[in-house]
Formats: structure tokens, sequence, C-alpha cells
């Protein structure tokens, strides 16, 4: 697997309250996340990269890749592993071109008409959203829940195959278990990360949570 989005934290300044995000994703790193990504939408070009840069030398020696949110030109600066790209971002076969085959290329997942664009590039990962209510973003859709996660999740498998696909939006540790019983290989996370205090200990909490709930989905279907 050339990614692993078992636990993918996206840090973003307006849930940092001031505190450094290279910090913090080092810290989530070393609690037990497998993903980091950068989502800074009202950062200018130049604060993002130089953000990007900084975070991904604190992970430098965590085996953490370090993702972009949107900005292919910024993960091209600062060095990073790869991007996440939703709808209205370059398309992901632009982005491939210019990325490279060994980057790491995430796009959203919203519902099942979005399936064959996703087959136009090679994409390492898809990630369905929003599962549940969430105040860290705005959506005019309304959540899918765990019947809508269940059903998308089937047909993405059915049109992407063995391809990972997460999950986001209002996942915490008390939902985080039923999330991977739904059908995700991993979920997203920004507050249950980051709000609190101690991002290395709320990693380690989500990572063991992830973890048993694959090893009982994997049995479950053996």
């Amino acid at each position: 697997m050339k990614v692993d989005i078992r636990v993918y934290g996206l840090v973003d300044p307006q849930i940092a309250a001031g505190r450094s995000l290279a910090d913090l994703a080092r810290a989530a790193a070393e609690g037990g996340a497998t993903l980091i990504q950068l989502r800074a939408k009202e950062q200018s070009t130049r604060e993002m990269v130089r953000e990007a840069k900084a975070i991904h030398e604190a992970l430098r020696g965590t085996n953490v890749p370090l993702l972009i949110n949107d900005r292919v030109d910024v993960a091209l600066a600062s060095g990073a592993e790869g991007v996440h790209l939703g709808a209205d971002d370059m398309e992901l076969i632009d982005a491939r071109r210019l990325l490279g085959p060994d980057a790491i290329i995430g796009a959203t997942l919203k519902n099942a008409g979005e399936l064959p664009y996703l087959t136009s590039a090679p994409i390492d990962y898809a990630c369905i959203g929003g599962v549940f209510g969430t105040v860290h973003k705005d959506n005019p859709d309304a959540p899918l829940g765990l019947a809508g996660l269940t059903a998308l999740r089937r047909e993405a498998a059915r049109v992407l195959g063995s391809l990972p696909v997460g999950a986001i939006a209002g996942i915490n540790a008390a939902n985080t278990a039923s999330v991977i019983a739904a059908g995700a290989d991993g979920v997203a996370v920004i507050g249950a990360l980051f709000a609190g205090a101690d991002a290395r200990a709320a990693a380690r909490e989500l990572r063991a949570i992830v973890d048993a709930a694959l090893a009982l989905a994997q049995a479950k279907s053996a």
C-alpha cells in the first residue's frame, strides 16, 4: 500500500489557536497518526509554503507523509509528499502530471456520481465526506450518516477496487469504531486530534480504536 490512511490528521491554523502547526503535526505523528495534511485556506501562498516547510521538517524521521490541501503549487514548493484535491481543485490528471508518479494524490468523494471521474487519473486514496456534521468546514450537503457511508463505500469498492477509502467530518473517538465498521479504511480528523491540549495522546487513542476496529472487520470478513 502506497499510503496509510488509518489516522489522517488535518492541521489547520483555525483550530491551532496560535499553537505551532509543526509541533502539533509532530506530536500527532508520534502518537500514531499515519498521514498529515496541511489545510490553510486563509493563508497567503507564501505563508502556506513556509508553514508546509516547517511541518515537513518536523515530520522528518517519522515516516509520516505530509499532504497539502488543494494546492499543488504549495506541495511542489515545500517538498511535501502530495496533495488532497476536491471537485473544484486542479484536475487529478494534471496534478499527477505535475507531481509525478511517486507523489501521493488523494481525492474527496461525496457521491457515487463522482466515481467515474476518480478513475480518470491514478489516485492513491479517496476520502468520503461528510459523514457527520462538523464545525470545521462549511458543507452545503446533508451529512451522509453511517448508512450513507456504507452504501457509498460499497459502490466505491465496486468501481475503485482495493483503493483505500477513508471518511471525514465529525469523526471522534466515540464514533470512530462505527465509521470503520461501516466500511472506512481510516478516519480523517481535525478536532479529534488537535482541539484538545494533547495531540499525541489523542492520536494514540484514535490509532488504538482504528486498529482494533479494522482487525474486527477483517475477522468478520474472513
